[in-house]
C-alpha cells in the first residue's frame, strides 16, 4: 500500500499577523501539516523567525510560506524546516 502524501494545512489569506506570534520578544511562525488527507489530527509546527522586528518577521513568514507551498506541491518530505535557518542581522 502506498504511503499517503502529507498535506500542508494553511489558511493564509495575507493577514497582517496571520501565522505569527510573539514569545518573549522573538517572533515565531506556526503552521500545521496533515499526515494524511483523511485524518483530522494535524501536526503543529512552530519555528523561530529569529528576529524581534515585526517587519522582518513578516518578510520571513511570507518567504517561508511560499517555500512550504512550493515544497509540498512538489512532493517534499513532511518536515522541510531548514528554510527557517535565517541569517542573523547585525544591528546598525
Amino acid at each position: 500500500m502506498r504511503q499517503p502524501k502529507p498535506e500542508l494545512a494553511l489558511r493564509y489569506r495575507g493577514g497582517d499577523r496571520h501565522h505569527l506570534f510573539l514569545n518573549h520578544g522573538t517572533w515565531f511562525l506556526r503552521y500545521s501539516v496533515r499526515e494524511a488527507p483523511w485524518l483530522k489530527a494535524r501536526r503543529r509546527i512552530v519555528a523561530s523567525l529569529g528576529t524581534k522586528e515585526i517587519a522582518i518577521a513578516k518578510e520571513r513568514r511570507d518567504a517561508a510560506i511560499e517555500h512550504l507551498q512550493f515544497h509540498f506541491a512538489n512532493g517534499g518530505p513532511l518536515d522541510p524546516l531548514p528554510v527557517l535557518s535565517w541569517p542573523h542581522r547585525k544591528a546598525a
